[in-house]
């Protein structure tokens, strides 16, 4: 019987899990049904918890609209969350942000971790370098000053 369910389990998962933690500003891209017809919309907001394991596993998403403040809590295994896109790093030391809730305006920001997105694509293209393509720059001669 728990092999059943364990079976069960690993069909509804997801192969890939979008990689993000606490603390980072998020764009969550929800599918949303209305009547026949099916649309993507995206909740934007920072991340202040994560909890449970496995299948089970939720995150909530915290944003303020209007002057109040919107949670919504996904499972990340869902099917109707099509995909999570990190858009900043943020820099914490706690598990949990629901101190958050208590603060308004500045004070809700978070610290950003600088450096590079892990799984987000580069702008910039970088070029190929090969050695044949080095210039030499020659030394410029010294110019001779006049002293007076």
């Amino acid at each position: 019987m728990g092999n059943l369910l364990v079976e069960a389990e690993k069909e509804m998962r997801k192969k890939r899990i979008p990689n993000f933690r606490v603390g980072d500003v998020v764009d969550v891209h929800i599918k949303i049904k209305e009547g026949d017809k099916e649309r993507i919309q995206i909740f934007n907001g920072i991340v202040i918890a994560r909890k449970g394991g496995v299948i089970n596993e939720t995150f909530t998403v915290r944003r303020i609209v209007q002057g109040e403040g919107v949670e919504r809590i996904f499972p990340i295994h869902s099917p109707l969350v099509v995909n999570v896109v990190v858009k900043k790093r943020g820099k914490v030391k706690r598990a949990k942000l629901y101190y958050l809730r208590g603060r308004t305006g500045k004070s809700t920001r978070v610290r950003e971790q600088l450096g590079a997105i892990p799984g987000a694509e580069s702008i910039i293209p970088e070029e190929p370098k090969s050695e044949q393509t080095k210039i030499s720059v020659a030394a410029k001669p010294q110019e001779e000053t006049k002293t007076n």
